[in-house]
C-alpha cells in the first residue's frame, strides 16, 4: 500500500514539475526570437541583389530576364511563385520557380542548364538564382496560394509527388512522412507542420523560401528539399529534377487557399 502511496505520489510530482514544460518553454522563446527580427528580415538584401539580377543583361546572349515568363505572361512577376509549380507548353514539363528560372536563363541568356545543375548551392549561377527566387517570391507575399494542379502533368506530379512523400528508404528507413504527417510533433523543440492537411501544407509551403539564421544563408525551396533527403540518408536529387518539382507540387496544391508568407525566417 504504501509502494502504491508513494508511486502515485511521485507520477503526481513528475507531472507537475516544471521539466515538462521546457519544450513549450523553448518554442515559446523560439516564437519571441523570430518577432524579434522579423523586421530586419535578410532576405530582403537577397531580394535587392535578385531585382537587380533580373534587369541585368548577362550570358553569352548579354540579355536580361525580364521577358521570362513565369506563368503569368512575359515579363510579370506579381503573384507568379503563388501558382508555381505548374504546367508549362513550351517545356511539356511541370516547372517550379528554380527550374523555370534556369529555362528563361537558357533561352533569353544563353546560360546552360547543364552548368548550373553541376554547381552547388550558394555558387555561381546558381547564387544568382536564389537570389532572382527571393525577388520573386516577395512579389507574391501575403497574397493566397492558388496551384492550378488542373493539367494531366500536374495531376500525374501530384501523384507522383505524394509516392515520393510516403516513400520509406535509406539506411534510416525514413520519409517526408515520418516527420510530416501528424499533428503536434516536434524534432529539435521545433513544431513540424502536418503537410498531409491544408493548414499544415499551408504553414509548411507557405513559408518557403528562407533566410536561415543558423547557416547566415537564403535557402530556396529546392535547397530545402534537398536538405531534407539528406537528413533521410538518401542520395542528393539532381537540381530542379521532377523528383523535388513533384514533391513540391504536392505540398503546394495540398496548401491552397493559404497565404504566401515568403520570404520566411527560420532557425
Amino acid at each position: 500500500m504504501k509502494k502504491i502511496i508513494i508511486t502515485t505520489a511521485m507520477t503526481a510530482l513528475l507531472f507537475s514539475s516544471p521539466m515538462l514544460s521546457v519544450a513549450q518553454t523553448a518554442s515559446d522563446e523560439i516564437a519571441k526570437y523570430r518577432e524579434m527580427i522579423a523586421d530586419g528580415n535578410p532576405s530582403e538584401l537577397y531580394e535587392m541583389a535578385g531585382e537587380e539580377l533580373w534587369i541585368k543583361p548577362a550570358g553569352p546572349k548579354s540579355a536580361s530576364l525580364e521577358k521570362c515568363d513565369l506563368g503569368l505572361g512575359s515579363g510579370v512577376v506579381d503573384g507568379a511563385s503563388a501558382q508555381l509549380p505548374r504546367y508549362f507548353k513550351d517545356t511539356d514539363r511541370v516547372q517550379d520557380l528554380e527550374s523555370r528560372l534556369m529555362t528563361c536563363m537558357e533561352t533569353l541568356q544563353g546560360i546552360s542548364s547543364a552548368s548550373v545543375i553541376n554547381e552547388s548551392f550558394g555558387k555561381g549561377v546558381r547564387k544568382d538564382i536564389e537570389a532572382i527566387v527571393a525577388y520573386v517570391v516577395t512579389h507574391s507575399k501575403d497574397m493566397k496560394i492558388n496551384v492550378p494542379a488542373k493539367h494531366p502533368k500536374e495531376k500525374e506530379m501530384v501523384a507522383l509527388g505524394e509516392k515520393i512523400f510516403n516513400f520509406q528508404g535509406g539506411p534510416m528507413d525514413f520519409s517526408c512522412a515520418s516527420c510530416h504527417s501528424a499533428d503536434n510533433k516536434r524534432i529539435r523543440l521545433q513544431d513540424l507542420p502536418n503537410l498531409t492537411t491544408q493548414k499544415g501544407a499551408a504553414e509548411g509551403w507557405g513559408s518557403w523560401p528562407a533566410y536561415r539564421v543558423s547557416s547566415g544563408e537564403f535557402w530556396t525551396m529546392q535547397r530545402r528539399l534537398n536538405d531534407c533527403l539528406r537528413q533521410q540518408r538518401m542520395p542528393f536529387p539532381i537540381y530542379g529534377s521532377d523528383v523535388t518539382i513533384a514533391v513540391s507540387i504536392f505540398m503546394a496544391a495540398k496548401a491552397n487557399g493559404g497565404t504566401v508568407q515568403t520570404p520566411g525566417l527560420k532557425r
